[in-house]
Parts: structure tokens; sequence; C-alpha cells
């Protein structure tokens, strides 16, 4: 709490009225890669408590579509639709598929694992959650779509880097400014599904 009150991205989410500061990190990454244009059809996997889809609202416009999951539920954030669901369990992606009327340009996953203090156990949940989450973009992206998922930097890296490097054209790290210094997460920037 006492760290809360002087993170300036704590604040602002506070003032601007986004569900959480992640909201930000979201932004950031937009305004680097570009990965929601006006229309696109997004899918949020991970959604709670919305800060994330209140972004992808912002960008993909009143023409776009926006659907978020997760394991809690998500308070309502009209137009979006938010499903109760497991972004591990296929026919729970399918659903969202089936529900929205068809797949998604941009598939984007700020998922992360409760946090247990055992680095090397956070890592291998945390690859574990994006390796789920490109299996939820191999089901529900158009062809050529983007990817953003989160991941605690470690020993998979450099392998989950390779398997994306198969699905999309062009696949990065980035850290935005608004991940906290000491935390070891980045997010895999992956454009072009083939």
């Amino acid at each position: 709490m006492k760290e809360r009150k002087h993170d300036p991205y704590y604040l602002m989410a506070k003032k601007v009225e986004y569900r959480s500061r992640a909201a930000f990190k979201l932004i950031q990454l937009q305004e680097k890669f570009n990965l929601i244009r006006r229309g696109d059809w997004c899918l949020d996997l991970g959604s709670a408590p919305g800060g994330w889809v209140q972004v992808e609202l912002e960008y993909a416009g009143n023409t776009g579509k926006v659907c978020g999951i997760d394991l809690v539920r998500i308070p309502e954030l009209p137009p979006a639709m938010l499903f109760r669901g497991d972004i591990r369990k296929i026919e729970d992606i399918a659903g969202i598929v089936e529900a929205a009327g068809g797949k998604f340009d941009v598939v984007l996953s700020d998922a992360s694992p409760k946090i247990s203090g055992n680095y090397s156990l956070d890592h291998a949940r945390s690859a574990e959650l994006a390796r789920q989450a490109a299996v939820a973009a191999k089901i529900s992206l158009k062809k050529g779509g983007n990817f953003a998922a989160k991941l605690f930097d470690g020993e998979e890296r450099n392998a989950i880097l390779k398997e994306l490097e198969e699905m999309f054209e062009t696949v990065t790290v980035s850290k935005p400014p608004a991940s906290r210094k000491q935390s070891s997460e980045l997010y895999i920037i992956a454009k072009g599904f083939r």
C-alpha cells in the first residue's frame, strides 16, 4: 500500500479511471508496436480487472470488438463482451470465437500466475501461461494478426520465442516503462500470424 501511494502509474490510473496501472503497459506497447488498429477485434486473455480491456476499447473504437476472459468475474465494461473461463481450455477459447461471430485481429495476454516467491517456479508458471496464450492465438487469431503476452524472464524465454517465430512473421521482446524496474516481467510481441 505504501508503494502504491508513490507509484505514478497507480496514481494516473486512479485519475483517469483505469481499472489498473497495467493499462499504461498496454498503452506503451501500443505506441511502440501499433498492435491494435481502429476497427480491430481484440481478444484479451486474463482480463481481470479490465484495465487492458479499457485501453483496447479506446484503440479499436466503436467499429471494433473487444472480448475478455478470466477465471474470475470481470465487472461489465460495455460494449466489451466479458467471459468467465479458463484460457487453458480450448473449448473456452472456441466458445468466445463462436460468441463473437468470428476470429480476432489481435490476441493479448497480461495473464500472470499467482506469485509464490520462488523465482524458478514463478517463471515456469508464467512460461506455461504464455504458451497457453499462444495456443489460444492459434485457435482465435486471423491470418496476419498480432499477439502480445506477458512472460517472467528466465530460461524458457528463448524456447518460447522460437516457438512463436514459427507462427509469426516477426517476434520481439519489450519491457514497457510502466513495468516495475525490479520486476522480471517482459512482453513478447509477435506480428503477422501465419
